[in-house]
């Protein structure tokens, strides 16, 4: 008769849900851990100044465009 339990007196489905929970679990840990183990990221943010300036020396923009993208910076910042 059968009243839940297997031969050897396990539940038989509960086994197989542990492999699964400690699997996503060990998964879980390395995903964490590989984050930390990388350090901290650094975002290395440009100021808007920063990238006017950068364009204008790679040439994307004319000293004339820089100079009014400029004043529109300092006039809004302030």
């Amino acid at each position: 008769m059968f009243d839940g339990y297997d031969y050897y007196g396990h539940m038989g489905g509960m086994h197989f849900f542990w492999w699964i929970f400690w699997v996503v679990l060990i998964v879980a840990l390395l995903f964490w851990r590989g984050d930390r183990w990388r350090g901290p990221r650094e975002k290395s943010r440009e100021t808007p100044h920063e990238v006017l300036r950068r364009r204008l020396a790679a040439g994307e923009i004319s000293p004339e465009d820089y100079e009014s993208r400029k004043t529109i910076l300092d006039r809004d910042g302030a």
